[in-house]
């Protein structure tokens, strides 16, 4: 009875054994399995399947600086401030050069000048015409009647300078115009204020090494930069289309056109550069964020 006991305890220790978790360690002398070859082969195909490494930028980066120094009199929009092309988002003094367009502007509306050179252009081709009449009869000499064609010939130069008057009025106007334009910094494309650094009542100043008022960042379309190897070279191409997956926390996959490939090989590590065109035209894909693009 106790060695019928024993037999069966053994066979159950044995059945156990062999129930054992994949994850034990085999025996001492045992073969390696037959499934480590079968993950190794697997490795790559879930390399390629996890894409390559990008990063999502900005389109474009600029520094807005004013044209003109002049004093800041009101500045818009602030830090993250969406903006639209062609808004306005700094305005300098312009007080003397809105007085100096008022005048120029009444200048080139005035009929005085103009009306007073056309009346005496009419009274001295009355007058010529009489004298020529006299002339005919023999009741005035020939002098006289040059005279009043004289006095015809200026009235006429008169009304030309007063028409010429007004048209530079007109032109000094334009160039009034721009240069009160000159003095608001409008918004070059779609995007976002990334930061402030004047504000108002402060003196903006000109030149590349002054400080700027504000940076804008494009933010529709944004640039994918993507590093590939040079096994990817004749695979990837100028219009083709890839997608573009941004890494955790954040979520999202969009598809984007390729733009860019670069030409030259970078031999040290055997890559090449690649940029993609992300259309958002809501705003909603933020930019400076990691992401994994993938072609077909």
């Amino acid at each position: 009875m106790t060695r019928q006991f024993l037999c069966a305890a053994a066979l159950c220790g044995a059945a156990l054994a062999a129930q054992a978790a994949p994850g034990d360690a085999p025996a001492a002398g045992a073969r390696p399995a037959t499934a480590a070859p079968a993950t190794a082969a697997a490795g790559p195909a879930r390399a390629g399947a996890a894409g390559f490494a990008c990063l999502i930028e900005p389109w474009q980066r600029i520094e807005l600086r004013s044209q003109v120094e002049a004093r800041i009199d009101a500045v818009h929009v602030d830090r993250g401030s969406e903006v639209r092309k062609g808004q306005v988002l700094v305005e300098m003094d312009t007080g003397a050069e809105r007085a100096a367009l008022e005048g120029a502007r009444y200048r080139a509306v005035m009929e005085g000048q103009v009306r007073s050179a056309d009346s005496r252009l009419t009274a001295a081709r009355e007058k010529l015409r009489r004298r020529d009449e006299l002339v005919k009869e023999k009741f005035m000499a020939a002098q006289e009647r040059d005279d009043s064609q004289a006095e015809m010939e200026m009235a006429e130069a008169n009304l030309l300078e007063a028409r010429d008057n007004r048209r530079l009025a007109a032109l000094e106007e334009r160039r009034l115009v721009e240069l009160v334009e000159q003095r608001r910094l409008r918004a070059p494309f779609n995007g976002v204020v990334t930061e402030r650094l004047q504000h108002v009542g402060e003196v903006a100043q000109t030149g590349e090494g002054a400080r700027p008022i504000l940076r804008l960042a494009q933010t529709h379309p944004l640039r994918v930069e993507v590093v590939l190897p040079v096994a990817m070279f004749n695979k990837v191409a100028a219009g083709s289309v890839g997608s573009v997956e941004v890494e955790p926390p954040l979520a999202g996959r969009w598809q984007a056109r390729v733009t860019v490939v670069d030409r030259v090989v970078d031999s040290a590590s055997g890559t090449f550069g690649v940029r993609l065109e992300l259309a958002n035209p809501r705003g909603d894909i933020p930019a400076g964020v990691k992401c994994r693009a993938r072609f077909d």
